[in-house]
């Protein structure tokens, strides 16, 4: 089938969601996603930041779809025609649901551990409004201990389902889901229950924001001072390939490996998140390299840096460079004249 996105277009199998489709072309046709998670089954349809304005709906009918649509559940039809970023209407669109989702989101960036890596950021960056309309209360949770090694912020939490379903499709025993319903919504384990399962960690992979972070590296650093590099080892539970960060010597934290749209490409298991800190363990394969807008990509090791030339005349630099000798080496003697404006100079004082 063939689908044109912002004038683009791509042969795609059936079944292919829009969003797929965009991702296959990549760039800026590509909707940002919260909730959508390709390795996730049932994933997808409740952040509403991928909507896209369809302008034809397929070559059998024409007609365009009057609302805007959720790109990672609209499955594409031959010869779909799709606004993406193009359309005033669904940049609109996008910056009324990031002020949404912003409503109840503290401002915690300064000391999130997520900062630099969030999904969230990035989305108030594009589509992100500089004032807010919202005079009401913010919604705030609790604090509740769910282990020894997730921390849970649950009033930094948008609802995006993907812990739950990483519990759900990974483990045989999830014990935590979302509680409660309308605005008191929440992430919880109801009774306080440690989640200790053993892939239990990849919730945090997962976690869009920061509402779920690591407890081992918890206000250790921030992400951009630490350097990156793939590494692995030998797991009898996971792949054991993993990113390891690093300063100086330290392995900081340990995370599964991450695509383009901070997707991992496997989940790890927690002995190798949590219990292998050692650089002993790890066989390192080199760098990890990011986005080029990334932070953490900023001042790092894999950029290519160009050589900074500047062009200056020659004759610019002649008088200078007499100065210095006469400034800096004793061989050369004064001439009468400079002997003669000295002793005026004296003079005169």
């Amino acid at each position: 089938m063939k689908v044109t996105i912002d004038g683009q277009s791509i042969e795609v199998e059936p079944g292919t969601t829009i969003l797929q489709a965009a991702r296959m072309i990549g760039g800026e046709v590509v909707p940002p996603a919260m909730c959508y998670y390709s390795k996730l089954k049932g994933s997808g349809g409740k952040c509403r930041c991928c909507l896209v304005e369809v302008s034809k709906g397929s070559e059998a009918d024409p007609r365009p779809m009057p609302k805007l649509m959720a790109s990672c559940v609209t499955g594409c039809m031959d010869g779909m025609e799709v606004n993406s970023k193009s359309s005033p209407r669904v940049t609109e669109a996008r910056k009324s649901v990031t002020e949404f989702l912003l409503i109840n989101h503290p401002l915690d960036c300064p000391v999130c551990d997520q900062a630099g890596e969030c999904d969230l950021q990035n989305l108030s960056f594009e589509h992100g409004k500089s004032e807010t309309r919202f005079i009401e209360e913010k919604r705030t949770f609790e604090p509740e201990n769910i282990g020894p090694n997730i921390q849970l912020h649950m009033n930094r939490c948008i609802l995006c389902y993907r812990c739950v379903m990483v519990a759900d499709q990974l483990t045989d025993d999830r014990v935590h889901g979302v509680m409660d319903r309308g605005d008191h919504s929440n992430i919880s384990t109801c009774i306080s229950k440690a989640v200790d399962n053993e892939f239990s960690g990849n919730m945090i992979d997962v976690c869009p924001v920061g509402a779920l972070t690591d407890k081992t590296f918890r206000f250790k650093s921030r992400v951009w001072f630490s350097k990156p590099y793939n590494a692995h080892r030998n797991c009898p539970t996971c792949s054991g390939k993993t990113t390891v960060w690093m300063f100086g010597d330290e392995i900081q934290r340990v995370t599964g490996r991450k695509d383009e749209y901070h997707e991992v490409d496997e989940f790890i298991c927690n002995g190798c998140r949590f219990d292998h800190k050692d650089i002993a363990d790890w066989t390192i394969e080199g760098p990890r390299a990011f986005e080029k807008d990334s932070v953490i990509n900023q001042n790092k090791y894999n950029r290519k840096l160009q050589k900074v030339e500047i062009a200056t005349e020659d004759h610019i630099l002649i008088g200078r460079e007499e100065d210095r000798k006469k400034i800096s080496m004793v061989e050369i003697p004064l001439t009468e004249e400079d002997i003669i404006n000295q002793k005026s100079l004296g003079n005169n004082g």
